[in-house]
């Protein structure tokens, strides 16, 4: 693993369930926002999973949640909106767009960074403004910054600190399945990563879609390799017919514990079209527990999988450098 992971992103992941305890333990200087029922998660790629993973926690409220990946507000904004920016880096363009619009708006703004032009933005403009360090890289910073700002909009989240403890503790438990001290037949993460060998498409849950996301954009960034997502029940509306004829694309079926009646139906049924045309499959199923610890272990999992899956093909998981010639283009 040292051989192809030259940066020791795996050691990184190993101390995941200690960085998300310190992370929420750390002091930080909460924010009190009142009347408010529209809240905007602005930010790309590691630092936009943040925003899926908040949406998902939020999908139960009777707050309206929109996410931005782009430049452009909702012209839905107002005074009773609160738009929340990140960017782990601090110098995304799109999040930069969008914290100097909302700033322009009588609506409510904080934003998070490990410092960047959008620390030096806020300052300028008194902006609430709340600096997390960055932990190697913004994919790999993701439980940092998630239990950081579970911390400081404590107050604006419905989520209980019961919920938060527990999902701290399900990560202690999932490291000790999934960490590289144990490279055996027991790791999930590595029989899904050597399971892998073509094109993953992975069915998921309206409730699990923050989960599929991040689990398509790691498998793309650590392992260069394609992925494609689709909500299972859209799917059998129409993906569903592209298996009549053979493929490369390996079907996973991403499930929840407490998914739907109907929704665990759709999967059955999936399940026995694929088993009568012999198709190999893959099933991943969430821990029981709130929308939190169900989301946040199964991205832990999922996210070891893609080093797993680097390592096995002998891809070094740091480098994007696709990225960074579009990030010089811009």
């Amino acid at each position: 693993m040292d051989k192809v992971d030259t940066q020791g992103m795996y050691k990184i992941y190993d101390s995941w369930p200690e960085i998300a305890r310190e992370s929420y333990e750390a002091y930080h200087e909460l924010v009190d926002f009142h009347d408010i029922d529209h809240i905007v998660f602005a930010g790309m790629g590691g630092s936009g999973a943040i925003g899926d993973l908040f949406a998902s926690i939020l999908s139960k409220s009777d707050i309206h949640v929109s996410l931005i990946k782009g430049y452009l507000l909702p012209k839905t904004a107002d005074k009773k909106t609160l738009v929340v920016t990140t960017s782990v880096s601090g110098n995304t363009s799109e999040t930069l767009t969008v914290l100097d619009s909302a700033a322009k708006l009588d609506c409510k703004l904080i934003a998070f960074s490990s410092g960047g032009k959008m620390e030096d933005k806020c300052k300028k403009n008194q902006i609430i403004f709340r600096k997390i360090p960055l932990v190697h890289s913004p994919r790999t910073s993701f439980v940092s910054f998630t239990y950081s700002i579970l911390k400081t909009l404590n107050s604006v989240l419905p989520i209980k600190k019961n919920d938060i403890v527990e999902s701290l503790d399900e990560l202690d438990i999932m490291k000790k399945q999934i960490f590289s001290h144990n490279l055996s037949d027991s790791n999930p993460a590595i029989n899904l990563a050597s399971w892998i060998s073509g094109i993953p498409i992975i069915y998921y849950p309206h409730g699990l879609q923050s989960t599929a996301t991040r689990f398509k954009s790691s498998l793309q960034e650590n392992a260069k390799t394609h992925a494609i997502i689709e909500d299972v029940i859209e799917a059998c509306h129409n993906g569903i017919v592209s298996w009549e004829k053979p493929s490369v694309v390996q079907p996973v079926l991403l499930q929840g514990k407490d998914d739907y009646i109907k929704t665990k139906e759709r999967f059955d049924i999936i399940k026995e079209f694929f088993t009568k045309r012999d198709i190999d499959f893959k099933e991943i199923h969430s821990v029981s527990g709130n929308i939190l610890t169900k989301t946040i272990s199964l991205i832990y999992m999922l996210d070891y999988a893609t080093i797993y899956k680097a390592v096995l093909s002998k891809t070094d998981p740091s480098p994007v450098l696709p990225i960074d010639y579009i990030k010089s283009r811009i």
